[in-house]
C-alpha cells in the first residue's frame, strides 16, 4: 500500500514538474522589430549581418538594402532596441526602430 501511494504521489510531482516547465502561452520568446537605417549597399548588409546576429538576444536578423531596412528577431529579456541601436551605431550605422502608426 505504501508503495504504491509513494509512486501516485512521485507521478503527481513529476507531472507538476513538467506543467511548470512549460513557456506559458502569453509569454512572448521572441519580438520582431525593423529599423530604417542608412545603409546603401552591400559592404554596408555584410557589416550587419557580421555583426548584429551576434548581439546578445538577438535570434534572426533579415537586411534589405533596397528598402533601407534591418529586420531582428531578439530575446525581449536579454536586449532591447536602444540596445540594438547602440549597436547599430558601433558599426558606424545609423538606425531608428520603426513603429506602425495605426490610426
Amino acid at each position: 500500500m505504501k508503495k504504491i501511494l509513494l509512486m501516485c504521489l512521485v507521478a503527481l510531482f513529476s507531472i507538476v514538474a513538467v506543467e511548470a516547465q512549460q513557456p506559458k502561452a502569453g509569454d512572448k520568446s521572441s519580438v520582431t522589430t525593423v529599423f530604417l537605417t542608412d545603409i546603401d549597399c552591400a559592404g554596408c548588409a555584410k557589416k550587419v549581418t557580421n555583426t548584429i546576429p551576434y548581439e546578445r538576444g538577438v535570434k534572426d536578423v533579415q537586411v534589405d538594402v533596397a528598402s533601407k531596412t534591418v529586420t531582428v528577431t531578439y530575446d525581449p529579456t536579454k536586449t532591447n532596441e536602444e540596445a540594438l541601436v547602440k549597436a547599430f551605431s558601433k558599426i558606424k550605422i545609423k538606425a531608428e526602430a520603426q513603429h506602425d502608426t495605426e490610426e
